[in-house]
C-alpha cells in the first residue's frame, strides 16, 4: 500500500485529489494540508511514503519548504504538482529536491503513474519536462556535449539516465524498441560513453537529475 499525503491549499483539489485515490486499490490516503504549518504537523505524526506539494502554499513557497523535508524525511519521495507549467519551476523544484513535477493540467493517469514511479524510489520526468531539458540544451551554441542532442533524443537520454530500460521507455514514448536502442547508440556515441550507467553518471555530473 502506498501511502500517500496531500498539501495543497485549494479544497477542490484536494477533494478531486482524494476521489482519484479512491479508486486506486493500492493508494491509501494519509493525511492532507493546507498550509507548511499543517504540512509540518501532518508528517509528525505520520507516516506516508509519497507528498503530493503544491508550489504556492499560503504560508510558505513550496520550493522553500522542499530541501527542509529533505533532510529532515529523506525518504519521504515528494512529487510537486502545481498550477504553474513545466517550464516555470519544474527545473529548481528537481534540483532542490523533488522526486517529480506535474503541471495541475497534467491527465489523471500521468499522475497515478508519477506517484507510483516516485513512491518505487525513482524519479518522475514527464515529456514535456523532457523536451524544456532539451530544449535548455540546444540553446547557447558551444557547451557541454549533451547540448548537441535532439529533442528525441535527449528524451531518451533522461529516461535511460533514470534508470528506465528501453522497452520501457520505447513505450512511453511511443517508439519501436529498436528505434529506442537506434536513439541510444547515437546518444553514447555524442557523449562519448560506453554504457547506461556512464548515462547517469554524465546527467548527475552535469545536475540534469539528482
Amino acid at each position: 500500500m502506498i501511502r500517500i499525503a496531500i498539501a495543497d491549499d485549494h479544497p477542490l483539489i484536494r477533494e478531486g485529489f482524494k476521489k482519484l485515490l479512491a479508486r486506486q486499490p493500492d493508494f491509501a490516503l494519509a493525511g492532507e494540508a493546507s498550509s507548511s504549518g499543517e504540512l509540518t504537523t501532518l508528517l509528525a505524526g505520520t507516516g506516508c511514503d509519497v507528498l503530493v506539494l503544491d508550489i504556492s502554499l499560503p504560508d510558505r513557497n513550496g520550493l522553500e519548504v522542499l530541501p527542509e523535508l529533505r533532510k529532515r524525511y529523506p525518504r519521504l519521495a515528494v512529487l510537486v504538482l502545481s498550477m504553474h507549467p513545466e517550464d516555470r519551476f519544474a527545473l529548481k523544484a528537481l534540483r532542490s529536491g523533488a522526486a517529480g513535477y506535474l503541471s495541475k493540467s497534467s491527465a489523471a493517469a500521468e499522475l497515478i503513474k508519477a506517484v507510483r514511479k516516485v513512491a518505487s524510489g525513482g524519479r518522475y520526468i514527464s515529456d514535456a519536462l523532457a523536451e524544456i531539458f532539451a530544449l535548455n540544451s540546444a540553446a547557447g551554441g558551444q557547451g557541454p556535449a549533451h547540448e548537441a542532442l535532439s529533442a528525441r533524443e535527449s528524451q531518451v537520454f533522461l529516461l535511460l539516465a533514470q534508470g528506465i530500460i528501453v522497452k520501457e521507455a520505447a513505450a512511453r514514448l511511443g517508439l519501436s524498441v529498436n528505434t529506442v536502442h537506434t536513439y541510444r547508440r547515437r546518444i553514447l556515441e555524442k557523449l562519448s560513453l560506453q554504457s547506461n550507467t556512464h548515462l547517469a553518471l554524465y546527467a548527475l555530473r552535469h545536475e540534469l537529475i539528482d
